[in-house]
């Protein structure tokens, strides 16, 4: 799992490997089950997760008990919640595991060492934030104004490969509809010979 994570934060990043062994004494590594939760509503975040293998979901649960999911992180993707983390407040977001997975958890005395060392991560680091940014205003902008359609065909753009690992229901919530909605544009798009995956 550590081997995945460093080859991935190499790539981001121009870390040696005697850079990388010296700031990872915080770093651990887990296998979780299905189901699994990782961060509950109302802690402080004090991980980012990084998937070595594996399917994580960021959502908030309504006053009704209804699911809005805000995220899904896949192999090589990290998934945390920013605010809670930065702002040391208790989390909007539950983030749990749709399939078994193995997680790398990355801490702030990590991200602060990383930081300290290499100005590609800081730039990397702030580049990441701005287009974390950047994307929740479009799923902002989708949710208000586009239709079940052109929502459907952004998921797909961003989780292309996840269409067929990602249960349908799951889909809807995170488009903001429901299956019976999802269903219809899928026939649709499909008569139009449009193959979603």
């Amino acid at each position: 799992m550590l081997d995945s994570f460093k080859t991935y934060f190499q790539s981001k990043t121009n870390l040696t490997d005697e850079q990388f062994l010296s700031i990872t004494d915080t770093l651990q590594s887990k296998k979780v089950e299905k189901g699994t939760v990782l961060l509950h509503q109302g802690d402080i975040c004090q991980h980012s997760f990084f998937v070595s293998k594996g399917l994580l979901r960021s959502y908030t649960i309504d006053e009704n008990g209804k699911e809005h999911i805000i995220q899904f992180a896949a192999e090589n993707w990290i998934i945390s919640d920013r605010s809670s983390s930065y702002f040391n407040e208790p989390s909007e977001l539950f983030i749990d595991a749709i399939e078994d997975t193995e997680i790398v958890f990355i801490d702030k005395k990590f991200i602060n060492a990383a930081a300290e060392i290499s100005i590609s991560f800081r730039e990397q680091d702030n580049t990441a934030l701005h287009n974390h940014i950047r994307q929740l205003q479009k799923r902002v902008n989708l949710l208000l104004g586009a239709t079940a359609e052109q929502r459907y065909l952004d998921f797909i753009t961003i989780y292309a490969s996840l269409t067929l690992r990602i249960p349908q229901w799951m889909i809807a919530s995170y488009l903001g509809i429901t299956p019976e909605t999802l269903s219809r544009v899928r026939k649709e798009l499909a008569k139009r010979n449009f193959k979603p995956y």
